[in-house]
């Protein structure tokens, strides 16, 4: 079942490394788990308009976390972010 490209595209990550990435033509998503890296490069050029020259992924897995002083522990969910180097064009960093 092929996805859309807004399932596969979570959303653009605004950080500081994500701004220093930027002057070197790359850009920084959160995107769904199961997202391949040709599924993500269609979905980015889909979106945006651009030629993606080649997509890093990395999975991170969920920190714990409690609530409150109640000694139960749960987990945050685990995710995946990818950096999109572009060959042609820019994306609005709005």
């Amino acid at each position: 079942m092929q996805k859309s490209a807004y399932e596969t595209i979570i959303h653009m990550m605004m950080t500081e490394k994500s701004a220093v990435l930027k002057e070197q033509n790359q850009y920084a998503f959160k995107v769904s788990p199961k997202a391949s890296k040709f599924e993500i490069a269609a979905a980015i050029e889909e979106i945006y308009g651009v030629k993606v020259k080649s997509v890093n992924t990395m999975n991170y897995q969920g920190k714990p976390k409690r609530a409150g002083r109640s000694p139960m522990v749960g987990r945050r969910a685990n995710w995946k972010k990818a950096v999109v180097t572009l060959s042609e064009g820019s994306i609005e960093m709005a």
